[in-house]
C-alpha cells in the first residue's frame, strides 16, 4: 500500500485581485481564485488563457542556431543529399522522428530515420548509428530528443564527413557539441522565450522556421500537432506558455483528424474519438507507443506513426498492444520481486533511497517499476539490472529532491547517465556497484529532509458538492489542457458518505465506486470513482463518515457524458487538513 499523504491548502490567492476577477469575467469565486493562482489576473488574461491562439507561438528564429540549422537543411535537401533523421526510443523520440520525418520526406526521398535500440546501443547517439549513416551515404544526421552531451559522437560524425543538427531539450554541459547547429532552448546563451518545449516541440519549431523562410503556409503544418501534444503529454514538460498552445490545438487535431497511427492508438485504447483527453495519452496512448521501444523496437513506432494508412497502422498498431500487454505482465512481475527484495532486505539500499539490483530483469521494465517503488515507499529509487555485460537502470525522485545531482556525484564511477531532476538513467561497471549503491544512500541522507520523504496533496480548494454545478464544470473544462504548471485541480469536501451503493470493481475489486452526499446537503449525490482505494470499502459501507480529495473529470461512457469525482485520496473525519 502506498504511504500516507498529507494534504497541504495551497496560498490561496489575493482576495482583493480574485474580487476584481470575479466581477470583470463573471465567473463563480473558487473559479477565479484558481485563475489568480495561475497569475490570470485580468480580463484580457483570461482571454488569452481560454482562448489559446496559434498566433502566440514564438518565432522559430529567436533560437540559437535556428538559422544555421535552417540552412544546411535546405541546402541538404536541395543538394540532393542523403537526410538521417535520428531519435530516442521513447515517446518523445518517436514522435519527434516521426514529424520531422514526415515534414522532409514532402520535400526529398533521400530521408530514412535511426531509432537505437534500447540494450544494444543505450539512450542517445550511438557510434552503431553513426556508422550506420557512414556506412549509407547520409552526410546530414539530425538528432531530435538527444544530442546535447554527444561531444564525442559529433567528432566522431564530423571525422566520417557527416554533419550534424542537434535538436533537443534537455539541460547542456559545460560544453556545446561542435556541430552545425544545436538547438536546445536550455542552452545558456539560448533567449528563446520558453525554454520547456519537449524534444519533438524542438523539432516542430525547426520545421516550423523552415516553412517560415520558405514560403510554405503554417496551416500545413497544423496536421502535424497531434504528435506534439502527445510528446508533451507522455514528456511531462511543463503545460504553460508555448506547450499549452500546441497541446490545446494539438487535442484538437488528435480528436478530430489524427494521423493514420494515432487513430489505430485510439482504437486499440478503447477510446472514443472526438473524447481524447491528455490523461488518455498519459496513460494509454503513450504507454502503448513507449511499448515498442521497451519490448522490441522504438523503430516500429515511427513506422506506425508514420504510416500512410489505416490498414497498415492497425497492423503494426496490434504489433505495438501485444507489446505492450508483455510489458505490462513483465512489469508486474518485475515490481511483485522487487518489493519483496526490499522487504526482506535484500537489496543494495533502504534506508535513505531504495536501490534494488537482479541482473534478469528486462531493461525496458526498470524506469517502470522504480515510479512503482517510489509509490511504495516514497524514496528516491534506483532499479537496475544487467545489460551487454554492463550495470544499467533507471532512477526515479519525490518532489523536491534532485535525484540527477546525486548522481552526478557519482559520475567517477559511471560509464554515462543522463536525463532530469526527477527521472535519470544510468550505466556502470559492476565493479563499482556496492560503492555506488553505497556512495548515493550517503549522498541523499545529507540533502533529503523528512518533507521531502512524505508525499502531498497540494490542494488548490475547499468545494461543497452543491457549488459543483454544470455551469462550474463547463468552465473548469476550459482550464484545460491539464499538466504540469497547470494541474487539474485539486478539491476538499469534508463530511461526505456514500450513499449505499459504494462497491468494488475493476479486476480483483482494487477500484471503489460509490455515490458520494455530503451530510450539510444531503440531496445533493455525486458519482465518485477511487482507484486502488478498495481497502476503505469495509469502512464507508459501514455509514461512517470521511474527507475526501479530489478532481473532477468528464465520464464519457457510451455516448453519454457525466460528472464523476476521481478520488486522490480519503481518510476518516478524524484527521482534517
Amino acid at each position: 500500500m502506498a504511504k500516507e499523504c498529507k494534504w497541504l491548502l495551497k496560498k490561496q490567492a489575493d482576495p482583493a485581485k480574485v474580487e476584481r476577477l470575479c466581477a470583470e469575467v463573471g465567473i463563480d469565486k473558487v473559479l477565479a481564485e484558481l485563475l489568480v493562482m495561475r497569475e490570470v489576473e485580468t480580463f484580457e488574461q483570461a482571454r488569452a488563457f481560454f482562448r489559446p491562439s496559434l498566433d502566440n507561438l514564438h518565432d522559430p528564429f529567436l533560437m540559437k542556431d535556428m538559422d544555421k540549422a535552417v540552412d544546411r537543411l535546405n541546402q541538404a535537401i536541395r543538394g540532393g543529399e542523403k537526410i538521417l533523421v535520428y531519435g530516442d526510443y521513447d515517446v518523445d523520440g518517436t514522435t519527434a522522428v516521426a514529424l520531422v520525418f514526415s515534414f522532409i520526406r514532402r520535400f526529398t526521398d533521400d530521408v530514412d530515420f535511426y531509432i537505437p535500440d534500447r540494450y544494444d546501443e543505450g539512450y542517445g547517439v550511438s557510434y552503431k548509428g553513426i556508422d550506420f549513416a557512414a556506412d549509407n551515404g547520409f552526410s546530414l544526421i539530425i538528432t531530435l530528443d538527444c544530442g546535447i552531451k554527444a561531444i564525442d559522437k559529433v567528432k566522431y560524425a564530423s571525422d566520417k564527413g557527416i554533419d550534424m543538427i542537434i535538436c533537443d531539450h534537455h539541460l547542456p554541459e559545460d560544453s556545446i557539441p561542435a556541430a552545425v547547429a544545436v538547438l536546445d532552448p536550455k542552452r545558456e546563451d539560448c533567449n528563446y522565450p520558453f525554454d520547456d518545449l519537449s524534444g519533438c516541440g524542438v523539432g516542430f519549431k525547426l520545421v516550423q522556421a523552415y516553412s517560415q523562410k520558405f514560403g510554405i503556409p503554417f496551416e500545413e503544418l497544423v496536421s502535424l500537432l497531434d504528435l506534439v501534444v502527445v510528446s508533451i503529454s507522455s514528456d511531462l514538460v511543463t503545460m504553460v506558455g508555448e506547450n499549452r498552445v500546441l497541446a490545446h490545438f494539438g487535442l484538437k487535431r488528435l480528436n478530430e483528424n489524427p494521423c493514420n497511427g494515432l487513430q489505430a492508438m485510439i482504437t486499440l485504447s478503447n477510446l472514443e474519438k472526438g473524447h481524447v483527453t491528455i490523461d488518455d495519452i498519459v496513460f494509454k496512448i503513450g504507454p502503448r507507443i513507449n511499448a515498442a521501444g521497451r519490448m522490441e523496437s522504438g523503430r516500429l513506432a515511427v513506422e506506425l506513426l508514420k504510416a500512410a494508412d489505416l490498414e497498415t497502422a492497425t497492423f503494426i498498431g496490434e504489433k505495438i498492444n501485444e507489446s505492450n500487454n508483455d510489458r505490462k505482465s513483465i512489469d508486474r512481475e518485475i515490481t511483485q520481486e522487487a518489493l519483496e527484495m526490499v522487504e526482506s532486505g535484500n537489496c543494495l539500499a533502504s534506508a535513505n533511497a531504495t536501490i534494488v539490483y537482479n541482473p534478469r530483469w528486462n531493461k525496458g521494465v526498470v524506469g517502470i517499476v522504480a515510479s512503482r517503488l517510489v509509490e511504495a515507499y516514497y524514496k528516491p529509487t534506483v532499479v537496475l539490472t544487467k545489460s551487454n555485460g554492463f550495470i544499467t537502470g533507471s532512477a526515479r525522485s519525490v518532489a523536491g529532491f534532485d535525484l540527477y545531482e546525486a548522481i552526478e556525484s557519482c559520475a567517477d564511477l559511471l560509464e554515462n547517465f543522463g536525463g532530469h531532476v526527477y527521472a535519470a538513467g544510468l550505466t556502470l561497471r559492476e565493479e563499482n556497484l556496492a560503492e555506488f549503491a553505497s556512495r548515493m544512500d550517503s549522498f541523499i541522507a545529507g540533502k533529503v529532509t523528512s518533507e521531502m520523504l512524505t508525499p502531498i496533496i497540494e490542494v488548490d480548494a475547499r468545494l461543497d458538492f452543491s457549488q459543483i454545478t454544470p455551469k462550474f464544470f463547463r468552465i473548469l473544462k476550459q482550464f484545460q489542457p491539464f499538466g504540469p504548471g497547470n494541474s487539474n485541480p485539486i478539491f476538499v469536501t469534508e463530511n461526505v458518505y456514500d450513499a449505499g451503493g459504494g462497491r468494488k470493481v475493476g479486476a480483483g475489486g482494487v477500484h471503489l465506486k460509490l455515490d458520494l452526499i455530503q451530510e450539510s446537503q444531503p440531496y445533493h449525490q455525486i458519482p465518485a470513482i477511487g482507484f486502488n482505494m478498495a481497502q476503505y470499502y469495509d469502512y464507508i459501507r459501514e455509514g461512517n463518515p470521511f474527507d475526501v480529495c479530489f478532481v473532477i473529470v468528464e465520464n464519457y461512457y457510451r455516448g453519454n457524458s457525466s460528472i464523476q469525482l476521481r478520488l486522490r485520496d480519503m481518510r476518516e473525519r478524524d484527521d482534517i487538513i
